[in-house]
């Protein structure tokens, strides 16, 4: 499972997408990674064993057996004449981008239609999964984060609401793309453009060439892909790249001054 490392690149995603919705702050920017981050595990609810199956106990157990059972029933029914023999469980209906788009509408309508507990609910179920990859920092950073969103929020909260359950649906779904885009890169790839046919079928298993694609847990993920986005992870967060780079500046380019011909 590549749990920790589909957390990773959910955080980076959220935190690039965050100034371009008009999360900008360093607060919101987080709050919006953590639950990207959170969510970027949920396509993997199709397998018994994952984070996301088990965090809940038997609910996420239960919700497991059933996105299972419907990804089987739905590879039987759609599968083309060259899909392979397989169950149609893991890596199948969780894993492609109608799904993505599907949940983010549903959070986003959910959100809109039960108001602030269902956004409550989102964030900390998000958070959660996040920390149960990423470890239990995350908690005490995004919380931090929520609580400075709340007493900075201005006095127009229905205005505000909407404008939260909007990025919620948009969270949900980068974090399941995301997700889909890092198992794309592995040795079993990810049908993620179903249904689109390709080349007999309609679960193509989209993956780079084989000299790129790296088998999950291996040295490739923990020594190189783990490690890039973990840096990546610090620099994206709002005001970090621009205090790296002027700082940088001002250590290693000297003064204009002490360039200046005498």
């Amino acid at each position: 499972m590549m749990g920790r490392t589909h957390a990773l690149t959910g955080w980076c995603a959220g935190l690039a997408l965050a100034p371009v919705l008009g999360a900008g702050t360093v607060h919101q920017a987080v709050v919006f990674g953590a639950t990207t981050a959170g969510f970027a595990l949920l396509p993997d609810l199709d397998h018994p064993g994952a984070s996301a199956s088990r965090l809940l106990g038997p609910l996420t157990g239960l919700i497991s057996w059933i996105l299972r059972r419907t990804s089987a029933a739905l590879y039987a029914l759609t599968k083309g004449p060259r899909d392979e023999k397989v169950t149609g469980q893991h890596r199948h209906m969780s894993h492609t981008v109608l799904f993505a788009l599907g949940l983010g509408a549903a959070t986003a309508a959910g959100t809109r239609a039960g108001g602030p507990w269902a956004v409550a609910g989102v964030v900390i179920f998000g958070l959660l999964l996040g920390a149960a990859a990423l470890g239990d920092w995350l908690l005490p950073v995004a919380a931090g984060g929520v609580a400075w969103w709340i007493y900075t929020a201005g006095p127009d909260h229905a205005r505000e609401l909407s404008e939260v359950s909007g990025w919620l649906g948009i969270a949900v779904a980068a974090g399941c793309f995301a997700h889909c885009l890092g198992d794309s890169l592995t040795v079993a790839g990810c049908p993620f453009l179903f249904p689109i046919p390709i080349a007999g079928e309609t679960w193509y298993e989209i993956r780079p060439p084989r000299a790129l694609r790296f088998r999950t847990g291996k040295k490739v993920e923990n020594r190189l892909i783990f490690p890039v986005f973990a840096i990546a992870a610090v620099l994206l967060v709002p005001g970090v790249w621009a205090f790296t780079t002027s700082t940088a500046h001002r250590l290693f380019v000297p003064p204009a001054s002490q360039t200046a011909n005498p």
